[in-house]
């Protein structure tokens, strides 16, 4: 590991891994952690916790202070519980705008209402100019626990993979509005609430093996630290990831990998396979979800590792992600 901290080691991908493996792990070793779950449980609590750093601050489809909810929100969800309680502390930059302050709280607000969650703790600090980029945000979120037993350490070959939605759509937003790419399109993040569509999937009694949301790293990150934890192989038809024609082009123009881009509203679920089914037709009953699609399979291929199967009949492993992507995006 470097001997000082890169931007690459917050990228969600290969050396943020080995960071959080080799410091924060190693010093805080517990069973709890070790699970290595978007939320410990504990009981029939689960609980997270997450800083966000965007810049933009303001971006198309949202702002810091709705990424902040959602994140949190969503890691909760997808452990099968619904968010009931946050904190919310915000170090800001002087100098910073009470306008552009009022707004991202407004953004708070109304996504926690989506959630069913209220914030009922939380702590200011304002810092020096220069000490912070304008505003960072954590958020900590208590859920309560409705469809137990959901594990990425449970994957088996009884499981498929399904994605809800296109991907891409969060990095390659920020990207083009962190560089001034004017573009002629609809294209806008993907950040959004997950657990309505959570809990439909629960209500409708759908068994689900594990789910995750593909944030840094996207989905090659979530898939490739699945094939770990329990030992498989993922196996993946390229041509059935979700993809839009904007981020496509993004990706094209400028070398990037679809399933290397951050998300803040997809994510991926591993279920039975007779399951697979009833899951799609209720994920496309919600809008943004209309691309929902059964992407993979589990096996014992190549245990710890992902496949990506061309459309050709080619294969080659999906790595994780590696190197600096883009900084600042959630």
């Amino acid at each position: 590991m470097t001997k000082t901290i890169t931007l690459a080691q917050g990228n969600g991908g290969e050396e943020n891994n080995e960071l959080i493996k080799k410091v924060f792990y190693k010093a805080f070793k517990n069973e709890i952690l070790e699970r290595s779950e978007d939320a410990a449980v504990i009981g029939k609590w689960a609980m997270t916790t997450d800083s966000f750093t965007v810049s933009p601050l303001f971006f198309a489809g949202a702002d810091i202070g709705k990424l902040a909810v959602c994140g949190t929100c969503n890691d909760l969800a997808m452990m099968g519980a619904q968010p009931k309680y946050l904190t919310c502390s915000v170090i800001i930059e002087e100098g910073f705008e009470v306008e552009s302050l009022e707004r991202i709280v407004e953004s708070m607000r109304a996504e926690l209402a989506i959630n069913g969650a209220v914030v009922v703790s939380g702590d200011t600090k304002v810092v020096p100019k220069g000490s912070v980029d304008k505003i960072f945000i954590n958020t900590t979120g208590l859920g309560e626990i409705a469809r137990e037993g959901i594990s990425s350490n449970n994957i088996s070959e009884a499981d498929v993979i399904l994605i809800n939605r296109d991907i891409g759509c969060h990095g390659a937003t920020i990207f083009a509005a962190r560089e001034g790419m004017q573009m002629s399109s609809a294209l806008k993040s993907d950040c959004n609430s997950l657990y309505p569509q959570v809990k439909a999937l629960i209500d409708a009694g759908v068994r689900i093996t594990a789910m995750r949301d593909a944030t840094r790293g996207g989905v090659a990150a979530v898939l490739n630290e699945w094939a770990r934890q329990s030992n498989v192989c993922i196996e993946v038809d390229e041509e059935k990831i979700p993809v839009s024609r904007e981020v496509q082009g993004i990706c094209e123009m400028l070398g990037f990998e679809a399933t290397a881009l951050a998300n803040e509203g997809t994510f991926v679920l591993a279920l039975p396979r007779e399951s697979a089914p009833q899951a799609l037709e209720i994920l496309r009953t919600f809008e943004v979800c209309a691309m929902a699609s059964m992407v993979g399979e589990v096996t014992q291929k190549h245990p710890q590792r992902v496949i990506l199967k061309s459309a050709w009949g080619t294969s080659r492993f999906m790595e994780t992600p590696s190197g600096e992507l883009l900084p600042r995006i959630c």
